[in-house]
């Protein structure tokens, strides 16, 4: 019984984190897409000469396994084949997709997925339907029950999609211990330059 009431007690406490979390999502999301739309248009401006269609938009595996289309600044040719990253060709990377990948401006209409509860700003990176091993792995470890995020433990340590069991991994470990402290610490190392975000082999 002793033990039945700890269950609930934890429960209850992951709610709460995963509450407090949800409103911090809200409010810099919202915070960052008023206060970046400069950025987000001159940025829209200069992709419409770089591919002529500057936003790129994919169908993502979300929270429960549920669809959702992910939104980000394209960074690679139109005809570029719809694979997971690794899978791409560094040629397929436009110049000004290589300094938007480089600096991470690529990921800022993800705002909008955070702010609709698609996503969070800290979670697992949301792979793509035909990743089947690397949605086994979560679906084994629970990870899909957590909203997908921009960053996280996995995205600032290089750690991608090539390797569906370490990643499946190390999301179960930071979801297991997320705290609002490791929030903004996931977010602070992703401003600082830390990590790569969904990497090109060769780039």
């Amino acid at each position: 019984m002793k033990l039945k009431a700890t269950d609930r007690q934890c429960d209850v406490a992951l709610t709460g984190m995963f509450r407090v979390i949800r409103f911090l999502d809200v409010c810099f999301s919202l915070l960052g897409l008023v206060v970046g739309f400069p950025i987000l248009a001159i940025l829209y401006v200069i992709g419409l000469f770089d591919t002529g269609s500057p936003v790129f938009r994919q169908e993502r595996v979300g929270r429960q396994k549920k669809p959702f289309t992910l939104v980000k600044f394209r960074t690679m040719k139109v005809d570029t084949a719809s694979v997971a990253s690794h899978l791409a060709n560094t040629a397929s990377i436009t110049r000004f997709g290589h300094f938007l990948r480089r600096t991470k401006l690529d990921e800022l209409p993800q705002l909008w997925n955070v702010l609709k509860g698609e996503m969070s700003l800290v979670g697992p990176r949301p792979c793509l339907f035909n990743q089947e091993e690397l949605i086994s792995e979560r679906e084994l470890r629970a990870v899909l029950a957590a909203r997908p995020g921009i960053t996280g433990l996995a995205q600032v340590n290089d750690i991608d999609m090539s390797t569906p069991r370490l990643l499946a991994e190390t999301d179960q470990k930071m979801l297991a211990n997320l705290t609002v402290r490791a929030y903004f610490k996931y977010i602070f190392m992703t401003v600082s330059g830390k990590g790569t975000g969904d990497r090109v082999p060769g780039q």
